[in-house]
């Protein structure tokens, strides 16, 4: 049921992205069914697609320390279970689905299941409550459990630094199949024919709009349809829900600041508020056009860009 795409052991992480290109990956899955938190059906088109180029950059802080503490969160299921654990240093790939593929954290040795390892801050320790396994993460391991045919998965989970949880997963066949049809239906009708899913308000999208369109023609007019006009007043409607939420967001900050004083730091007992001074340098460019408009001109970049505004007719 399953076969070795590529070995990743010393592989480096700009050819361990331009591989994931090549399919939908345990974490795109949950994004794919439409039910992940963090990345958009969108998203996931436009990472497949041919001319997008991994961000190569060092992974943010909180994937930089998950990447570091997935031995320690091994090693710690190993010794609570008592069970033995192996790293598998390959990206598999369904024979009969090549575009499902998997990178599993850990296999259990002696046992027909795989372990992901987890770390969560202390804001999600209620998603790991009682049995309850976050949605997203489901489908991530029952993804692998149809690239590898395991017929279970262990959950290792680190929480806020200092608890620790772990859940064993038996391999569901019928949210297999609808995993399966979903990725297989996003992978022919948008991913192989380059037919971007519905826009959505992700980066993502904004920038290819932007790439796409980069100039305007000024002598071009385009008259929209009634669905428009009512995407129109419902966006003008939001702005103005916005300009409320910023008021009472300014309101609230204000009043907590005010009982702050010149304290750095305020405590409740679930959040910590730091209210610090920083000091920032930048250039002041209206001071340097003013006293060294050479200066200025050699230095300064022009940009274009398209503003999207909205005027009533």
């Amino acid at each position: 049921m399953t076969q070795v795409l590529i070995k990743t052991e010393n592989m480096s992480r700009e050819d361990w992205l331009n591989h994931r290109k090549k399919g939908i990956g345990g974490s795109d899955a949950a994004a794919v069914l439409g039910i992940s938190k963090y990345k958009t059906p969108f998203e996931v088109w436009h990472e497949k697609s041919e001319d997008y180029v991994p961000n190569t950059d060092d992974p943010s802080e909180a994937a930089y320390f998950g990447n570091l503490l997935e031995d320690v969160v091994a090693e710690e299921f190993a010794r609570r279970t008592g069970k033995r654990v192996r790293r598998k240093n390959f990206m598999l790939q369904h024979s009969e689905h090549p575009f499902m593929i998997a990178d599993v954290d850990r296999v259990v040795v002696g046992e027909d299941a795989i372990l992901e390892c987890k770390t969560a801050n202390q804001f999600l320790a209620k998603d790991w409550d009682g049995e309850e396994v976050p949605d997203a993460y489901l489908v991530q391991v029952q993804h692998y459990l149809a690239v590898t045919g395991k017929s279970k998965a262990y959950f290792a989970v680190l929480i806020g630094g200092q608890r620790f949880v772990w859940k064993e997963i038996d391999r569901d066949e019928e949210l297999i199949h609808m995993i399966i049809q979903q990725e297989k239906r996003f992978w022919e009708d948008h991913v192989v024919t380059g037919i971007a899913p519905a826009l959505d308000g992700s980066s993502a999208a904004e920038r290819y709009i932007k790439e796409k369109y980069p100039e305007s023609d000024g002598e071009k007019v385009v008259n929209l349809g009634k669905s428009d006009l009512e995407n129109l007043k419902q966006l003008e409607h939001i702005k103005e829900q916005i300009k409320l939420l910023d008021v009472q967001k300014a309101e609230i900050e204000n009043n907590i600041k005010q009982q702050m004083k010149d304290a750095e730091t305020a405590l409740t007992t679930e959040y910590k508020v730091v209210w610090k001074n920083v000091v920032r340098r930048g250039i002041d460019t209206t001071r340097i056009k003013k006293e060294k408009p050479e200066l200025y001109d050699q230095y300064a970049k022009e940009s274009v860009s398209r503003p999207f505004k909205i005027q009533t007719v």
